[in-house]
């Protein structure tokens, strides 16, 4: 099924991953590229009449210098709308005739902009509305230059008393900018601004719904695939364990998945992800039990990214053997295809470089080093265009139970980087336990404002291991035991993230089962620190 489109062109802005994430909220198809794609190849794009609108990102350059980008010249002459987004305004007025200048007064943060000129993409959207019957929007700003002269054909959309050009409009040519960011969530209208736009402006079709994606995703493995084999390595993560889900819906048989379980996965994790993928979903799963060796490299380590390389290597290094094994076994070529769980922000952010022109390339080697080419196998990516929520949405279409499908980020290296320092089995046996009664009691305690578990109120919850003991007093004896962080946050796109305002009475019993329950804790602690300054992860 070819969908109607909605191209971005990305000038580098850290936030244009969530221009295409509220695209896509509005069901319509959209793609990210960066902003240096030749006209030609936006040419090739417009034919089928499919792409039906261009969206230009913001950016932390400056367009008033020379060296920086700008946008092709077929963006105007596609006869598609086309809007532009803070650099995206800039450096549309600039091309088309305008004037760009380094603003005296720098917008950063929070501004209330008046919209007026009536335009198609504003009207009727207003936060408030002023004692003169002004139409007020409250807005996220971020910007050091403005547009102080209108190009030809453009009329006033937008204005604030530091910026009086924040949104111009040439409507009979269908392009719009503004300098405010509706992308970001504390523009509080700029969902309806991009739905306005998407669907009102650009006449998108509303057709990307995950439920109907599978079929669809299905044909398109069964094609590439034909009646080759395909090796996947399932780690039980959300993007490999759908990945998973959906190839065997395709090809059944013809799909073999290897787990690799390190020891360092969380309190039975590794006898769920064989009931659900060999038990339920009657797939080949290989179980490689390589815990005594990660152990046992990871001994005397201390250095939390020596940790995380020894992990990845060892976990490439079993991953491969199994995989020669299997291919040996199997007549030397009978598997020609290797899967990986590659989502869409892994696909943008291995994109080309500028001087390339060329369109966003794969980072082939994110999930599992080089092995395609040490393996002499084909890549097999079906999640590749799709984002973590969308990817979420098409578990649960397959059928997969939603405690695995929404179930919070869970770090490749696993329990090896909860685990502060050095990294021993006995540090890992009493963590997963005390990690098992915190998300527990998480799912089992509902806050009454919202009806909802703590589990789903927070983002991410976990609890890490600190290697140090303190004294305490238990019955009539004194101990001399570990000690144990909590860790909750609450995020919309973590890379922001506040920590998470957790009832007393939950911390109380949550801190109460660990020390009563987990002989060799005596101590819990809860960690108040927001990111920045801190990270999620403690490792």
């Amino acid at each position: 099924m070819q969908h109607d489109t909605i191209l971005i062109l990305d000038f580098g802005s850290q936030v244009t991953q969530l221009i295409a994430r509220r695209v896509r909220e509005t069901q319509v198809y959209c793609e990210v590229h960066p902003c240096d794609v030749s006209d030609a190849w936006l040419q090739e794009q417009a034919r089928g009449g499919h792409l039906k609108g261009v969206i230009l990102s913001g950016s932390h350059a400056s367009t008033t210098q020379e060296s920086t980008d700008r946008a092709p010249a077929a963006v105007f002459t596609l006869g598609v709308p086309v809007l532009g987004i803070c650099y995206g305004m800039q450096t549309m007025a600039q091309q088309l005739g305008g004037t760009v200048q380094a603003s005296g007064q720098r917008e950063f943060g929070y501004a209330e902009v008046r919209a007026r000129g009536h335009t198609a993409l504003l009207r009727d959207i207003a936060d408030f509305t002023t004692a003169d019957g002004h139409g007020m929007l409250k807005v996220w700003m971020s910007h050091g230059d403005k547009v102080t002269q209108l190009p030809p054909g453009f009329k006033l959309m937008a204005s604030t008393a530091s910026c009086p050009i924040a949104g111009m409009a040439d409507e009979e040519r269908h392009f719009y900018a503004v300098q405010f960011h509706p992308e970001v969530t504390h523009t509080l209208q700029g969902k309806a601004m991009l739905e306005r736009f998407v669907l009102g402006i650009c006449g998108a079709r509303a057709d990307w719904e995950m439920r109907n994606h599978v079929a669809e995703a299905v044909e398109k493995i069964r094609l590439q695939v034909g009646s080759r084999q395909v090796l996947l390595g399932l780690s039980g993560g959300v993007d490999s364990s759908v990945a998973a889900a959906l190839i065997h819906r395709a090809i059944g048989e013809q799909l073999t998945c290897v787990f690799v379980d390190h020891g360092l996965l969380r309190l039975n994790e590794g006898d769920m992800v064989m009931e659900m993928f060999a038990g339920k979903l009657h797939a080949k799963v290989v179980r490689v039990d390589a815990s005594d060796l990660f152990l046992s490299e990871l001994a005397g380590i201390n250095e939390p990214e020596q940790k995380r390389k020894t992990i990845g290597r060892l976990f490439v290094d079993v991953f491969k053997a199994e995989a020669q094994e299997l291919k040996s076994a199997g007549g030397g070529n009978a598997i020609s295809f290797l899967a990986q769980g590659t989502i869409y922000p892994d696909v943008i952010e291995s994109g080309a470089s500028k001087s390339s022109k060329k369109a966003v390339t794969i980072k082939s080697h994110h999930n599992v080093g080089g092995l395609p080419e040490q393996l002499g196998l084909e890549l097999l990516e079906p999640l590749r265009d799709l984002f973590k929520d969308e990817v979420r949405a098409l578990g649960i279409a397959l059928g997969l139970p939603p405690e695995m499908v929404y179930r919070h980020p869970f770090p490749g290296p696993g329990l090896g980087v909860r685990i502060l320092g050095e990294v021993k089995k006995e540090y890992a046996d009493l963590l997963r336990r005390a990690d098992a009664i915190f998300i527990e009691e998480l799912r089992g305690c509902i806050d009454e404002k919202s009806g909802k578990s703590w589990y789903d109120l927070t983002s991410q919850a976990f609890a890490v291991f600190l290697p140090v003991k303190s004294v305490g007093v238990m019955g009539d004896g004194r101990t001399y035991d570990y000690v144990v962080a909590l860790r909750a946050v609450q995020t919309s796109d973590f890379m922001t993230a506040d920590w998470a305002e957790l009832p007393y009475s939950l911390l109380k019993k949550v801190s109460s089962r660990i020390i009563n329950e987990i002989r060799g804790i005596n101590r819990v602690t809860y960690d108040v620190s927001s990111k920045p300054p801190a990270t999620i992860e403690w490792e």
